[in-house]
């Protein structure tokens, strides 16, 4: 059985979807730093959603699965929603941190991988303009 062919986001689309992603990198990092919670945090944690990509040592689908269940803006929007019922500013913190990664890998354009291979994502394939 072959793979299924990607189907990617192209043109004004993926134009939009790029700067909303950088949009939301700004907006995170701007409601961060009124936090207080200081920079070498968001430094620490900025990459943490990327060991997700480990999934790929079980296979294409597996890695796809678990790299998308941290790159998507649901987790971190639940995680800021409790901690904000909470009062608990540091989880507020972490999960503007994480919106802010998922922001910035868009604008690069790393969307959303497909269960193809890690290279290709909803924005794309990865090293194609």
């Amino acid at each position: 059985m072959s793979e299924p062919t990607p189907v990617f986001t192209t043109g004004t689309a993926r134009t939009v979807l790029r700067l909303e992603g950088a949009l939301v990198l700004v907006a995170c990092a701007w409601i961060y730093s009124g936090l207080n919670q200081g920079w070498i945090l968001f430094l620490l944690l900025f990459f943490a959603p990327d060991l997700a990509a480990v999934g790929y040592l079980a296979g294409k689908r597996t890695g796809a699965a678990a790299y998308n269940a941290l790159h998507t803006y649901l987790g971190p929007l639940a995680l800021g929603i409790v901690g904000g019922v909470l009062a608990m500013d540091v989880v507020v913190g972490v999960a503007l941190i994480w919106g802010a990664h998922i922001g910035f890998d868009r604008a690069l354009g790393f969307g959303l991988k497909l269960p193809t291979g890690f290279r290709d994502t909803h924005l794309g394939r990865i090293g194609k303009v």
